[in-house]
């Protein structure tokens, strides 16, 4: 029995060897091929906002790094390494420029029909509204709701296209 067990282990630790033969993906490597994507260093805008976390344990990549922009607003880069099976998102630093342009600039219209959330504590309830004026992210606009046009107007803030919240406290 005991020499069964041995050779069950070693048979096990053999097949497990040329897994972790190549080790693990080199972290510093993938912060390369983003700045070679993106053309801009660490914490520079337009490159990775911060390195790839070390303490993440890849599979070694033998093909060559398949890279692309994610996000509409390309605020991420998708590694991928096909070989291995792995895919990562690496956030994009921004420029004060266009982190001040992406506020000031309008996603809710006058008339839009929006959701209003209203958060309290413990509890979060959604209803659709109209919005009575336009408004940017963080801004304060009035919405009424949609089945009750004699409602008064709510004054809710604009989080993102399409959404106002007010929040309780």
């Amino acid at each position: 029995m005991r020499t069964f067990t041995f050779s069950l282990a070693a048979g096990l630790f053999a097949l497990a060897a040329p897994a972790t033969a190549n080790g693990p993906m080199d972290p510093a490597a993938i912060d390369r091929a983003v700045m070679e994507f993106t053309g801009s260093g660490i914490g520079q805008p337009g490159g990775a906002r911060l390195p790839v976390d070390r303490r993440m344990r890849l599979n070694a990549c033998n093909a060559p790094l398949q890279l692309e922009w994610y996000g509409s607003n390309r605020d991420s880069v998708q590694v991928h390494c096909p070989d291995a099976g792995w895919r990562i998102y690496v956030a994009v630093a921004q420029s004060r420029q266009a982190v001040q342009q992406e506020a000031q600039q309008v996603v809710v219209s006058r008339g839009e029909t929006v959701a209003i959330v209203v958060e309290g504590g413990g509890f979060s309830l959604s209803r659709q509204a109209v919005a009575l004026e336009e408004g940017a992210i963080g801004q304060w606009i009035k919405v009424r709701p949609t089945q009750d046009r004699k409602a008064d107007p709510v004054r809710a803030q604009v989080v993102r296209p399409g959404q106002v919240a007010v929040r309780l406290r």
